[in-house]
């Protein structure tokens, strides 16, 4: 593939991953479909199954030239972007998740939180406290604020315990 090929994330429709990530491979296009181990319970067995990391997305490497070709890919609906721009994904994050998935170790998705935003705790003993997700070091902490009194405190949390509520 020549230099100015990028990486694209494109949405896809629901459970079509692998089979547009296939179809874009025989069009000799780059596709990348993460998928997962994860065990399903069913009413009488529990089963492993392989499903998408990023259900209803696919990651393909093209020119801009080739995005026609890409949108009539069966099953691709959109290439992801601002407005009608396409939004390249960084060679880095690719690689990342390509890194995690070969190490080998258990994934799993996980919501993204960023620092900021407002945020829930969903269990353990600060079940239901609200507050703004800040981190301080390789700690992650709910900022609780009481505004008449223009003070603030934060405490310290696990990220798996939280759920967002949206921007700060």
């Amino acid at each position: 593939m020549s230099g100015d090929s990028r990486w694209f994330a494109l949405r896809v429709r629901h459970q079509h991953e692998q089979a547009a990530a296939t179809v874009l491979g025989i069009k000799q296009l780059e596709a990348f479909s993460p998928t997962l181990c994860q065990r399903r319970r069913w009413s009488d067995r529990i089963k492993m199954s392989v499903v998408p990391l990023f259900p209803s997305y696919v990651f393909c490497r093209f020119e801009h030239e080739k995005r026609l070709s890409v949108l009539n890919t069966p099953g691709v609906l959109s290439i992801v972007g601002f407005g009608s721009s396409p939004a390249p994904v960084p060679d880095e994050e690719i690689a990342a998740v390509r890194t995690a998935i070969a190490s080998g170790k258990n994934i799993e998705p996980w919501p993204y939180l960023r620092a900021g935003e407002r945020v829930e705790v969903t269990h353990g003993p600060l079940k239901s406290l609200k507050g703004v997700l800040v981190q301080s070091k390789n700690d992650w902490r709910v900022v609780v604020s009481v505004d008449l009194l223009m003070r603030s405190l934060a405490v310290e949390v696990d990220r798996d315990c939280l759920s967002s509520l949206g921007a700060a």
